[in-house]
């Protein structure tokens, strides 16, 4: 388990290959007018493509990745074998900082949390503490090695979460996570919650519609919203609900096809670099909150799953391995969890039913921000996180009594 400096250095056939694949491109036709209706416009995808081809420089943004405090390490997953892990390690210039693991989700990988290490890893002052944070690659996704068996569902996940941090000498730490990275921190609260997971954070208000059995008062509250005119949620929840049935109804057919068919799929995006680029571009337009994406930020965060050390069809098998397994929805008790909201994130439900998950200690509203909260919108994201784990916060002193702030 010996942790191995790591840096990306693609190599020159990767980079001829994708060169003479968008030399091969056959675009779709098009409808008149049709804008966003049928799914990402022909015109984005054709200038994103021509940039890819003639202007975009993989080798100036490697360099740019390779900044980063990157690092490999073999971790034995139970019944799995080995599995090489990249990762980010930043440890605090404070010997006392918080140990956080930073988990992403899909389409994300390490890159997601680029902006949000130097400010969480960042001196302590009087009114924030400081964080050693780890960023994880999932398995089958960037530069961590894959699995090779099916079955490898949301407890190995938390398995090699758990383990990393304790090879890193983190016996006791918390965890931030949105998308997938909710789930499988979610499963790590669960399975390790007390011991080595004291507290946990999410940016991602997803839970079950409360039930008459298990939660008779908010499902009754949730009965009056939708059958009649007096609903208990405030606009904020009204407007949140709104959202995420839209979602359900519009934007959710690519979760079905990756749960169901991801072998199918994954044809398609590991032999083409635009289907690819269309594949995800799709969501880090639709799924934040006019954030304004750069073109060369696209193509880096489509690139990274390009040259992924497995191919792009290995970070879809998640959402089939994980579908079946429920034990995900029970109660996480005993382990403080906060929750931040963000208007544009694809699930935005009520506050009472985010208590249903777990023992809800820090709860913060935001105004704007969409689903990539540490991409969108860092700055607000550190600072929830800060006032939690800060002075006066619901967990404070709760590693160890390490705060963060210089004895």
């Amino acid at each position: 388990m010996s942790e191995q400096p790591y840096k990306i250095a693609v190599a020159d056939e990767d980079l001829n290959l994708l060169q003479r694949k968008l030399d091969l491109i056959r675009f779709p036709d098009e409808l008149e007018n049709a804008g966003w209706d049928y799914g990402v416009p022909l015109s984005d995808i054709e200038r994103l493509a021509a940039r890819w081809k003639d202007g975009y420089d993989w080798r100036k943004y490697e360099a740019e990745l390779n900044e980063l405090p990157q690092f490999t390490r073999d971790i034995e997953v139970e019944g799995f074998g080995t599995l090489n892990i990249h990762y980010i390690h930043q440890r605090s210039p404070e010997e006392n900082a918080i140990p956080l693991l930073f988990v992403h989700g899909w389409p994300g990988s390490f890159f997601e949390a680029r902006k949000i290490v130097p400010l969480l890893t960042s001196k302590s002052e009087p009114e924030h503490p400081s964080f050693h944070v780890v960023v994880m690659g999932l398995p089958g996704y960037g530069f961590s090695e894959a699995p090779k068996k099916k079955g490898f569902a949301l407890s190995q996940y938390a398995e090699v979460g758990n383990k990393l941090m304790l090879a890193l000498g983190y016996d006791e730490y918390v965890t931030q996570g949105g998308d997938w990275g909710y789930v499988i921190t979610r499963k790590m609260a669960k399975l390790y919650g007390g011991k080595y997971v004291k507290a946990w954070h999410t940016n991602c208000t997803l839970a079950s519609p409360p039930s008459f059995t298990r939660h008779p008062v908010l499902a009754l509250s949730h009965f009056l919203h939708t059958y009649t005119p007096f609903s208990p949620y405030n606009e904020y929840e009204r407007k949140g609900l709104e959202h995420t049935n839209q979602f359900r109804t519009k934007g959710s057919g690519y979760s079905a096809e990756q749960a169901t068919q991801p072998q199918t799929l994954g044809y398609s995006l590991a032999d083409s670099p635009v289907g690819l680029l269309a594949w995800i571009y799709e969501k880090l337009v639709r799924w934040t909150d006019g954030y304004k994406w750069d073109d060369d930020e696209v193509l880096t965060w489509i690139s990274i799953y390009w040259f992924s050390r497995a191919g792009p069809a290995a970070s879809l098998r998640i959402y089939y391995e994980t579908v079946k397994d429920r034990s995900n929805l029970d109660l996480v008790p005993g382990v403080p969890m906060g929750v931040s909201y963000f208007p544009a994130e694809l699930f935005v439900v009520p506050k009472s039913w985010m208590r249903t998950v777990g023992d809800v200690v820090f709860l913060a509203e935001h105004p704007g921000g969409g689903h990539f909260a540490a991409h969108e919108k860092p700055d607000e994201l550190v600072a929830d996180l800060r006032k939690m784990f800060g002075k006066g916060g619901p967990a404070f002193h709760v590693v160890q009594g390490k705060s963060g702030y210089s004895a």
